[in-house]
């Protein structure tokens, strides 16, 4: 149990089990542009782009209670979890097994401290050392965006090519380093369907997938999150259902570590 609340509490942190090691490159800032020698009517890149960021997604807080199922090769978990964050500011993560706070993990675009009560143990440190920790390039604003059915990355300053897969818009970017990205959206709303990241040459895959867009106050956020970690060690799922959701209202963030818990040190 202990090595599943981390492992829980690190997707909901950084978007990836702890058992996948991606390498997320960072590539040189591209302005997606359009070819205006083409049809004008044709669903461009940045046409996609413009149309997602179009959907409604403003909140100054937001509450989510969701259930949690977990599976590895060897074994299947379920807890709940509850969400708070205050937009852009920070993170707080409960993780509940049979009604006990087992877990929290507090993050902010600065800092990320979590502790578990089975092990006796905490953790405290920035993005930058559990990035290197973890092997995968992370901050608080994709966790924040993983968590609210928008893309990790900013759309806007990247460069993608477009196509129609399975009555799914998407956008491939295009990259010469080893790391694949691609961002599926529908073709009603252009709200986000998947997400992967891949490393080809270390057979490394991750999957996120929304289901059930719904409305709250005149914004879209997803229902269902299912998340699929593949490498050659093997698969992990997590998925996440949202049981209920609030917006805007006054919200607290209560987090401190109990007393003689041991500190884990990242080197």
């Amino acid at each position: 149990m202990n090595r599943f609340l981390v492992r829980v509490l690190f997707v909901f942190m950084i978007c990836l089990s702890s058992s996948l090691t991606l390498v997320s490159c960072k590539a040189k800032a591209k302005v997606v542009k359009e070819n205006k020698s083409e049809d004008t009517n044709r669903m461009t890149a940045e046409r996609i782009i413009k149309k997602h960021y179009n959907n409604s997604n403003e909140f100054s807080t937001l509450y989510i209670k969701s259930n949690v199922k977990y599976s590895d090769e060897k074994q299947s978990q379920n807890v709940t979890a509850e969400i708070k964050i205050k937009k852009n500011e920070q993170i707080l993560v409960s993780i509940r097994f049979l009604g006990i706070t087992m877990a929290k993990a507090l993050i902010t675009p600065t800092m990320v401290s979590y502790y578990e009560k089975i092990g006796g143990t905490y953790f405290e440190g920035d993005f930058s050392s559990l990035s290197q920790w973890l092997g995968t390039d992370l901050d608080f604003y994709k966790v924040q965006n993983m968590l609210i059915g928008q893309a990790m990355d900013d759309l806007t300053k990247g460069n993608y090519q477009d196509s129609l897969v399975e009555q799914s818009y998407r956008l491939e970017e295009i990259s010469k380093n080893d790391v694949k990205k691609y961002f599926f959206f529908d073709t009603g709303k252009f709200l986000l369907n998947k997400q992967e990241i891949a490393q080809i040459t270390q057979n490394r895959k991750m999957d996120v997938s929304y289901s059930d867009f719904k409305m709250y106050n005149d914004s879209s956020f997803p229902s269902s999150i299912f998340i699929t970690a593949e490498q050659d060690k093997g698969k992990t799922e997590i998925n996440m259902t949202y049981n209920a959701i609030t917006l805007n209202e006054e919200l607290s963030f209560p987090y401190n570590v109990p007393n003689g818990y041991k500190r884990i040190l990242i080197k």
